[in-house]
């Protein structure tokens, strides 16, 4: 029995005699169904470009433009309607046709009117049964965590959040962080958590590309547009069409990119160099810099007006040094890694390695810490990397750098629980004395240069104590 939900929506119908036409309407209409009818494919493609339906029912065979025309321009649109081709002159050839351009079913004429309204409500389930199916993936890229970006501080925490709120929009996305933070990362999260997942992602560095070079990469060219231009190529926004393009370095960009960027961004359209041709595109634009944009408009270095179009959503990769708290989850992700792509079996950082390493200022931020980590992946192949094993800069560092064991990186806006972590960090130090004085509590205070006494009763309060006191 059909649900209210699925015996209701808008319906196209298509057919070049009217008596079919009214007559299908009118059943449909009665189903609850609102209904629109066109008398040939040239105003069907004019009403699906005006309007959106859920269905479209058209007949194969109709002068001028036929069925198949009108499935075609249906599968242009990028959009859930669903296709039902009515035809006196049904084949095999034609049906699997129809099915290849999208077409939901096939039905031959003459047909049963019932045999019309199952049809149309078996579409109108399965719509359901897809919206659905999107709705539940979208609740899922919402409340899971992204893939690949390691990290428990709040800042990360909060772009996590980011990532997964502005991943379905199309909406312009400026990610903003220092060389080594992460920017390419954030952009493929993006990507693979948005609606464009199965498109293509394309990458370009537009600092990389030499400036007479990067037009004709983004664009494309034909052939005899330069010299060395042999032959017609496509460029990476073509190649990104349906999908994302992330521009890397855009500061970098000259000002006669600039425009013809806000061109892109406005109107989706561009000419390959060389091309009077107009090449319209449907792409998602993601970029990224590690300049200040801002002072590069106010200096003239970069268009104000393209500024503002790329800097609808603007996310902000923190640097290594501000979320030191993540070092830990950093270093031992890195050594599952290369453990398993460079066939090690390192364990861990000693303790007083990571201090080392939390003392650093990292100018090459998450980038510079997955080199070191592969470093020693290789020169050290297994066990604990100590002190001994870092490079000189790190060990050169003076005692005084160091931070505070088990003091926070950062301290959040909305403040620490700070007899907590105090807490915590006398358990912590309790427990490594009992752990290297095997248990003996006289040993483990001497270590921490306390009365036994002081000991057991801090792990008294703590509840680190036995039924029987000890």
């Amino acid at each position: 029995m059909a649900s209210a939900e699925t015996k209701t929506g808008k319906i196209l119908i298509v057919d070049d005699e009217w008596t079919i036409r009214d007559v299908l309407a009118t059943i449909l209409t009665t189903e609850g169904y609102q209904v629109t009818m066109a008398e040939d494919g040239a105003e069907a493609i004019k009403k699906l470009d005006e309007d959106t339906f859920d269905l479209v029912i058209t007949d194969l065979k109709m002068p001028n433009i036929d069925g198949m025309e009108v499935l075609r321009h249906l599968s242009t649109l990028n959009v859930s309607t669903l296709g039902i081709v009515a035809t006196g002159y049904g084949s095999i050839e034609s049906a699997v046709e129809a099915l290849r351009l999208g077409a939901f079913d096939y039905i031959t004429k003459p047909f049963h009117l019932d045999e019309i309204k199952i049809l149309v409500h078996k579409a109108r389930e399965f719509q359901s049964l897809q919206a659905e199916n999107q709705n539940l993936k979208r609740e899922l890229k919402r409340t899971s965590r992204v893939e690949n970006i390691v990290g428990q501080s709040p800042s990360m925490l909060k772009l996590d959040q980011l990532i997964r709120t502005v991943a379905d929009s199309d909406s312009t996305i400026l990610i903003l962080g220092e060389s080594g933070t992460g920017k390419e990362l954030v952009a493929r999260a993006i990507h693979y958590h948005s609606d464009r997942a199965n498109q293509p992602l394309i990458p370009v560095n537009c600092g990389a590309i030499p400036e007479d070079l990067l037009e004709s990469e983004l664009f494309g060219h034909i052939k005899g547009a330069f010299t060395g231009a042999t032959m017609n190529r496509i460029g990476r926004f073509q190649m990104a069409d349906g999908g994302t393009i992330f521009l890397d370095e855009i500061g970098d960009m000259s000002p006669k990119l600039q425009v013809k960027l806000l061109r892109v961004l406005q109107e989706q359209t561009f000419e390959p160099v060389g091309s009077t041709q107009t090449v319209k595109v449907n792409v998602r634009i993601i970029t990224a810099t590690n300049r200040n944009l801002e002072k590069d408009v106010a200096d003239g270095r970069f268009r104000e007006d393209l500024f503002y179009r790329l800097n609808v959503i603007p996310l902000h990769i923190p640097p290594l040094r501000d979320r030191l708290d993540d070092l830990p989850l950093l270093v031992d992700h890195f050594i599952k890694r290369f453990n398993k792509s460079k066939g090690r079996r390192l364990t861990r950082f000693s303790d007083e390695a990571m201090r080392l390493l939390a003392a650093y200022p990292w100018p090459g931020n998450v980038r510079e810490l997955e080199n070191l980590v592969e470093r020693m992946a290789i020169l050290n192949g297994e066990g604990e990397i100590g002190t001994a094993q870092l490079p000189e800069k790190f060990t050169g560092l003076s005692p005084a750098a160091l931070p505070v064991a088990g003091a926070p990186a950062e301290i959040p806006d909305e403040g620490i629980d700070f007899n907590r972590l105090v807490d915590d960090f006398e358990m912590g130090l309790i427990t490594k004395a009992l752990e290297k004085a095997n248990g003996i509590k006289n040993k483990a205070a001497a270590l921490l240069n306390i009365k036994r006494t002081t000991l057991v009763e801090k792990m008294k309060k703590k509840g680190m104590l036995g039924n029987d006191g000890e």
